[in-house]
């Protein structure tokens, strides 16, 4: 059986953005940083995940996220496509089902 579930925490080092798509729906995108599991004898370090949320229930917590919050997402991995100028263009995202808050940005 195949399974495609994502879930993750970590900061925001921007505040969720909302725009437009031709359709006329709105969709939130938001980058996620998270801490990789330490490595003895290797530095931390992290990756930096590309999320989107427009479905109402992760809309409404999306939305009231700041830069610097630490949040938890779940949803799926997606790959999106695209047209650009210099051809075909695609990336993966996870596209958010369900996210909260659980640390605030400091003031």
């Amino acid at each position: 059986m195949d399974t495609n579930e994502v879930q993750l925490t970590g900061r925001l080092p921007t505040s969720p953005q909302a725009r437009e798509l031709p359709s006329g729906d709105t969709i939130w995108s938001f980058r996620l940083v998270v801490r990789r599991p330490e490595d003895p004898g290797r530095r931390a370090s992290v990756d930096t995940v590309e999320c989107a949320a427009y479905g109402a229930g992760a809309v409404r917590s999306v939305r009231a996220w700041k830069e610097g919050d630490e949040v938890e997402v779940t949803g799926a991995l997606r790959r999106r496509f695209w047209r650009s100028p210099t051809g075909p263009r695609s990336r993966y995202e996870v596209e958010v089902a369900r996210g909260r808050r659980v640390g605030r940005a400091g003031p």
